[in-house]
C-alpha cells in the first residue's frame, strides 16, 4: 500500500487576515470570528476540495473508461451543526455535457464516488450523496442515479 503526503502551510494576522499555502498555490481564507462574504472560510475550503475531487475524477475516468464529455460542473453544499461544530451532510450535482449511455454514466459516476480522496474521506465523517445529470448535445438533461461511497 502506498501512502501519499500532503503539506500545506498557514498563515494568520490578528483579525482574522489568513492565507494557506500548498505547492505553488496561495490561498487566501477567513480566519476571523465570524462568516465572511468575500474571502472563503475553511467550510468553503472543504466544500472546493469535494469539487476539485469529483471534477479531478471526471477528467481521470474520462480517460480509464474511456467515456466521452465536453464540460462538466459541480455544485457542492455542506451542512453544518452548530453544537458540536462539525460538518453533518455533504452532497453535490454533477452536471456532465455527454451523449454517452445512461448505463455508461452511472458506470461512470460510481467511479468517480468511489475512488475519490476526498469523497471517501467525507463519507467517513458525515452523510455524503451525490448525483449526476447528463447534459445531452439535444437539449435534454437525463438524471442519472444518485450513488453514494457506501453503496460502492
Amino acid at each position: 500500500m502506498t501512502n501519499n503526503l500532503y503539506r500545506a502551510h498557514g498563515e494568520t494576522q490578528p483579525g482574522g487576515d489568513a492565507h494557506a499555502t500548498a505547492l505553488a498555490a496561495t490561498i487566501p481564507f477567513d480566519g476571523s470570528q465570524s462568516m465572511g462574504e468575500l474571502v472563503p472560510g475553511p467550510a468553503h475550503l472543504l466544500a472546493s476540495a469535494l469539487a476539485a475531487c469529483v471534477l479531478k475524477n471526471v477528467e481521470r475516468f474520462s480517460h480509464m473508461l474511456p467515456f466521452e464529455y465536453s464540460a462538466a460542473t459541480v455544485d457542492v453544499e455542506l451542512e453544518r451543526q452548530d453544537n458540536p461544530p462539525r460538518i453533518i451532510r455533504a452532497s453535490y450535482i454533477l452536471d456532465v455535457d455527454t451523449d454517452e449511455p445512461a448505463q455508461r454514466c452511472k458506470l461512470f459516476h460510481k467511479n468517480i464516488m468511489k475512488f475519490g480522496t476526498v469523497s471517501n474521506t467525507l463519507a467517513q465523517a458525515c452523510e455524503l450523496s451525490g448525483s449526476m445529470r447528463a447534459r445531452r448535445t439535444d437539449g435534454e438533461i437525463e438524471e442519472i442515479e444518485t450513488v453514494s461511497p457506501r453503496e460502492n
